[in-house]
């Protein structure tokens, strides 16, 4: 209806360059499947920016397979929400260009990822690592959200992307809507069961550290079981992110998943100790990821039902996106077609 009141956009994705952790559903899907009443939410799957690292082919397509039925196992609903695969929508590629000629040198030599990511893969410092930070802006300016949920790690992305969108605007006039960071105050940022120093990630070169959504539940249990707490002589189970980060992570985890405060929490293993807590913060996950790993499995086994959402998604994407793109060929002086 013409008098309804329009919905606030929200975009988001993540890379399927592997099975997703604990922290992906905790920092970022468990809170997206929330806001679907109240935005206009998209999500893709970023296969694009995957191949920035070498990938095995086959791995990469069922790794992206497995995240749409994640998606939707974990509540993304695709009748309220658009799924789609990045790579299935053209304009994120042909946007993507036209930013790399608009962002500068300097900015792109100043990102932190950047310089991680070189120091991982010294082999393989490519132009689409050093650039991605236009492609990614593209994805979000595309869709012309409102907010990009997105963890406290991930906010220079946001801000570059404004600082883009800003020059092209001041140059051709109103285009592109500057987009906020959406950052939830809850489970924000999962960080490694080994080392609780670094955020909880699939390319973590110990397999102890993080936990995957569809990992065996022995497995999860046996990894809680051996979470680095921390080397006090009170061993006692307190939140003190600075002096002790292994027990607050498990704290943060706990919370994200039943939902208790941290006076609650604390109160709970008042005088137990360590060792009572790791595997009581395990169940929990394990409990939590149950059904969302046994609907993931029924919905690999529907190859066609997949396919249907993504393609469907894709079109969705590619209606909006298009009408961005067009604006900006436009604006730039590319002859229309």
């Amino acid at each position: 209806m013409e008098n309804e009141v329009q919905k606030k956009r929200i975009l988001s994705g993540i890379q399927p360059s592997g099975d997703l952790t604990l922290g992906s559903y905790l920092g970022a899907i468990k809170n997206w499947a929330a806001l679907a009443d109240e935005y206009d939410c998209y999500y893709m799957l970023a296969d694009m920016h995957t191949i920035t690292v070498r990938q095995v082919p086959a791995e990469l397509r069922r790794h992206t397979l497995t995240q749409v039925a994640a998606y939707i196992a974990s509540g993304l609903d695709p009748e309220k929400n658009v799924l789609f695969v990045q790579s299935h929508v053209p304009a994120h590629a042909q946007l993507g260009w036209v930013l790399d000629c608009y962002t500068m040198f300097g900015e792109l030599s100043r990102m932190t990822q950047f310089k991680d990511k070189s120091a991982k893969n010294a082999d393989n410092i490519n132009a689409g690592l050093f650039t991605y930070p236009c492609l990614m802006a593209a994805d979000i300016l595309l869709y012309q959200p409102d907010f990009v949920p997105v963890g406290e790690d991930q906010k220079q992305h946001v801000e570059i992307c404004r600082d883009i969108a800003t020059r092209f605007n001041g140059i051709y006039g109103d285009t592109f809507k500057l987009p906020d960071p959406y950052i939830p105050q809850v489970g924000a940022r999962v960080m490694s069961l080994t080392s609780p120093e670094k955020k909880m990630s699939k390319s973590d070169k110990d397999p102890n550290g993080c936990v995957y959504m569809l990992e065996k539940p022995e497995d999860i249990l046996r990894k809680f079981k051996r979470a680095i707490t921390d080397s006090d002589t009170e061993r006692c189970v307190r939140f003190d992110r600075e002096n002790k980060p292994g027990v607050s992570n498990l704290m943060s985890i706990y919370s994200a998943v039943t939902g208790r405060s941290f006076e609650a929490i604390e109160a709970e293993f008042d005088g137990k100790g360590y060792g009572a807590f790791k595997p009581v913060v395990g169940e929990a996950v394990v409990e939590m990821l149950r059904p969302i790993q046994e609907e993931t499995r029924r919905l690999l086994s529907d190859k066609a039902y997949l396919e249907s959402v993504y393609r469907a998604g894709a079109e969705k994407a590619s209606y909006v996106a298009e009408k961005t793109l067009r604006k900006v060929y436009k604006k730039v002086g590319f002859l229309a077609r």
